[in-house]
């Protein structure tokens, strides 16, 4: 039944043996005026969570274009939310997740509308409740440990919905936009089901999208919507571990190589800046000669399946390639996730990677690049330094 931010939060508060400590923690991010509240609601005989926000007392409405009445006259800048955001009681690593989320969303209003990010106000989007539902599935992800996150195709609803713009067609032309490159489907329900914040959650959480994978359940969680429909309206979240087999693949992505002779190093230094900064996973040269002897790069990106067309657009834009070639491929992997480490030299960032019978860790570059300058001393020593015994 799509998604929203109100009933993604439910889901994933579900997970939790004590939702109330949850709901708790919510309420103490620090969002001006904001109160996170939960009920139990039942939805043809499914009870789950719905999540309800309050605004200095007063409930808002992420579903406003439902009704067409744009009751929030208080029109928000990305600028705005970001720096409503920078001042959020989370760690830095849930901020970034919540503006990457905004971005998003503006990329999409800036598409639809015809104007710079910098110009667009978030009438719908924008207010403070919105603020709150991402917040808090941003934050619920990072508790939850930043798993691998598999999605059903999106139901996004069919027939017409009014907002400030008019009457649209569904899904709304920014959901539509953000969902480019997901499998979607309509189906036979009248109504916006997937709303642009809904949309925005789950094109950035979403690894792939597909099948439930082979997975031992420890967690189930139905948030639930408003409204009433002939199906149960609500988001059901799964979590589990996954078997050995399944736990090491990373699902497919997809490969994309172009050969390049006529861009210079520094050219192709910023192209590769620019396509890992876009979503790319990984990118690489390889050096080769091309015709009548002349020296050239390989250029190879790798990115999710889901990023594809965005992916060539990018290659087209960055380099001076005239023809890309891509496949689609399976992949192993280690499990990987950062942890933070409090040292004499201050707070340090590790990869730890495993699977497969090892595990390894590797302190980031930035941490030691900031120790080495601080103490005068070489990389090399700056890694001793934080092996050494305390």
């Amino acid at each position: 039944m799509g998604a929203a931010g109100d009933m993604l939060t439910g889901a994933l508060t579900e997970l939790f043996p004590d939702a109330d400590t949850v709901i708790s923690e919510l309420n103490s991010f620090g969002i001006s005026g904001v109160c996170y509240e939960k009920e139990r609601t039942v939805k043809c005989g499914i009870s789950g969570t719905h999540i309800t926000v309050r605004v200095n007392g007063t409930e808002e409405d992420e579903h406003m274009h439902d009704d067409g009445d744009d009751h929030d006259h208080h029109h928000s800048s990305l600028a705005d939310i970001e720096k409503i955001i920078a001042g959020l009681n989370l760690a830095e690593i849930i901020k970034q997740d919540i503006c990457a989320v905004y971005n998003l969303i503006a990329e999409a209003e800036s598409h639809v509308h015809g104007v710079p990010v910098s110009d667009i106000h978030f009438h719908e989007v924008g207010r403070m409740d919105a603020i709150a539902d991402i917040a808090a599935v941003c934050y619920l992800m990072d508790k939850l440990g930043r798993p691998k996150v598999t999605a059903s195709p999106i139901h996004v609803g069919s027939g017409q919905v009014k907002c400030a713009h008019g009457l649209l067609p569904v899904p709304a032309p920014a959901t539509a936009y953000i969902l480019k490159g997901c499998p979607v489907y309509g189906g036979n329900i009248k109504g916006e089901l997937c709303t642009p914040t809904g949309a925005a959650l789950l094109k950035y959480f979403a690894d792939d999208f597909g099948s439930m994978p082979a997975m031992t359940v420890s967690g189930i969680g139905y948030g639930m919507g408003k409204k009433d429909f002939e199906a149960a309206n609500c988001v059901r979240a799964i979590i589990g571990e996954c078997t050995a087999n399944e736990m090491n693949t990373d699902g497919s992505i997809t490969e994309m190589i172009c050969n390049i002779d006529d861009m210079t190093g520094e050219e192709l230094g910023f192209a590769t800046e620019r396509l890992m900064s876009e979503g790319a996973l990984d990118v690489y040269t390889v050096a080769a000669y091309m015709k009548k002897g002349r020296p050239g790069q390989i250029l190879h990106v790798l990115c999710k399946n889901a990023d594809k067309e965005k992916m060539v657009h990018s290659i087209f834009k960055y380099t001076k390639t005239i023809g890309i070639r891509y496949c689609v491929m399976e992949r192993y992997t280690l499990e990987r996730h950062c942890e933070e480490i409090d040292t004499e030299y201050g707070v340090v960032h590790q990869k730890i990677s495993s699977g497969f019978g090892v595990e390894r860790r590797k302190t980031e570059y930035d941490d030691l690049a900031r120790i080495a300058v601080e103490k005068g001393i070489s990389l090399e020593e700056a890694r001793a330094l934080l092996s050494a015994p305390v």
